[in-house]
């Protein structure tokens, strides 16, 4: 990799090198532009919390932004700016240029995601993508190439103002005539129309509930597929007079939504999680990554799952419930058990390339770009610093008594966003994985959002009391 360079906006030829961008993609995008008949691109980019945030040029502008970048306020976009930084540039990947199916064919739209850059030129440091593309750079100074493949879970609801079901339908159920499986075979569509490969898509546990499993890729073009989805998903779902929500908990008493999230690393022999002398086909690499998620598992979970709302799905199912809700809360590895936090999938001989674990915690409201870094960095973490790994649970880690989990050095995940903010604010290593600028505007906001929370009176409170004292 070059050495990065000073830029300033407007003098391609001294941009970072770290963002440079190849002129043959930018004439590819212009001339995509104008054989597709664009006139309006849209500039994608999230503020810390994983909302997608952009503004939109026409196609006249385009070269401009290409080149340049587009100038924006960073004041007003959550946690970008300090005193006095307020002037950013959304600089397009080209790489990520598309056109949006759902707009018209005439006068179209297109999207690319961009970088977000200082007035000198240097990535932002409070960009999310710009703190994935330095943990990506991490394992690359290591031999790795970093690739994730997601499991999005969501809902369906009759409207934005209730929990209104589409379907009552169960796992993998199929009937042709709900619009909610009509729902989903259009986005598996329109994903395929953004060139986005979906490996499956099925109904999931709880009524109107339904997921969309896409195939791995690196974390980078990962990141950018799972902000993409939520729009398609949501966009499929308002066509159709509905809507769609990753929210991780929206109904009492029913599963939660998460977002699976299955990793490996690659190197210049193909896929370092692979052992071909292991018993169990996995690699001392990969023991060590596992180890690594599962000792800094409490510290990166305000991360994975952070929103107040995220802790009403990392709960045990009541003792009278039929089934589980299979969301992990021990600090646990399996081979195959569906009750840990991580999960090794079964291994087929043949398919050595797909060895991977799968680490559960994490939901689909999470920021795609600091998930995906904190993931990596702790399982990098294990690799440098050799972590034992801990034996796998061989029995259901919920069937085993409080005093059984002691004993085998089992611990679980933080229990509210209090606690969850609270590990993360002491550990160094998520610090490391941020930076600073993101670490600590993310903490903040995670503070206050907890205190706005704690004040809120809530209708459990008043069934369960008000009567009564």
């Amino acid at each position: 990799m070059r050495p990065v360079r000073t830029w300033s906006p407007g003098n391609t030829d001294t941009m970072p090198a770290t963002l440079e961008r190849d002129p043959e993609e930018i004439e590819y995008v212009l001339r995509k532009a104008r054989e597709n008949d664009v006139k309006f691109i849209r500039l994608w980019f999230t503020d810390i919390l994983g909302s997608l945030k952009g503004l939109a040029v026409t196609v006249e502008e385009l070269e401009i932004a290409l080149t340049r970048g587009m100038n924006f306020d960073g004041s007003s976009i959550e946690g970008f700016a300090r005193y006095r930084e307020t002037d950013m540039y959304a600089l397009p990947d080209p790489t990520t240029f598309s056109l949006l199916p759902w707009r018209p064919k005439t006068n179209a739209v297109a999207r690319m995601f961009c970088d977000l850059i200082t007035p000198t030129g240097e990535p932002f440091e409070g960009d999310p993508r710009a703190v994935l593309r330095r943990n990506l750079e991490r394992a690359s100074k290591l031999g790795y190439t970093y690739y994730v493949a997601p499991e999005l879970e969501y809902f369906y609801f009759k409207d934005s103002d209730g929990v209104e079901f589409l379907d009552e339908a169960g796992y993998f159920d199929q009937n042709p005539q709900d619009l909610a499986t009509n729902l989903r075979r259009e986005t598996v569509l329109t994903l395929e129309d953004l060139e986005i490969p979906v490996v499956y898509s099925h109904h999931e546990v709880a009524p109107s509930q339904h997921e969309i499993d896409l195939r791995h890729t690196d974390a980078l073009t990962m990141a950018d597929t799972v902000m993409t989805c939520r729009v398609v998903i949501k966009e499929v779902a308002v066509s159709q007079g509905c809507y769609a929500t990753f929210m991780p908990k929206p109904v009492y008493g029913i599963n939660g939504s998460g977002m699976h999230t299955h990793q490996s690393l690659s190197n210049g022999n193909g896929n370092a999680f692979h052992d071909p002398d292991d018993p169990d086909r996995l690699s001392q690499e990969a023991k060590w990554f596992i180890a690594g998620l599962l000792r800094h598992a409490p510290e990166i979970t305000a991360i994975t799952n952070q929103w107040v709302n995220s802790y009403k799905r990392l709960v045990r199912s009541p003792d009278d419930a039929p089934l589980g809700y299979e969301a992990p809360v021990y600090v646990s590895w399996a081979n195959v058990n569906r009750s840990d936090l991580v999960r090794v999938p079964t291994f087929k001989e043949g398919r050595e390339e797909s060895r991977r674990i799968e680490y559960r915690a994490p939901d689909p409201a999470c920021n795609p770009y600091l998930a995906f870094s904190v993931m990596l960095a702790a399982g990098l973490e294990g690799i440098e610093k050799q972590y034992e790994l801990p034996p796998a649970a061989e029995t259901n880690v919920f069937d085993m008594t409080d005093e059984q989990r002691r004993d085998a050095g089992i611990s679980t995940l933080p229990r509210s966003l209090e606690e969850a903010v609270a590990a993360t604010e002491r550990s160094d290593l998520v610090r490391n994985a941020l930076g600073d600028h993101v670490f600590e505007s993310f903490i903040h906001n995670k503070k206050v959002e907890w205190d706005r929370y704690s004040m809120q009176v809530t209708d459990y409170e008043i069934d369960r009391h008000l009567a009564d004292l």
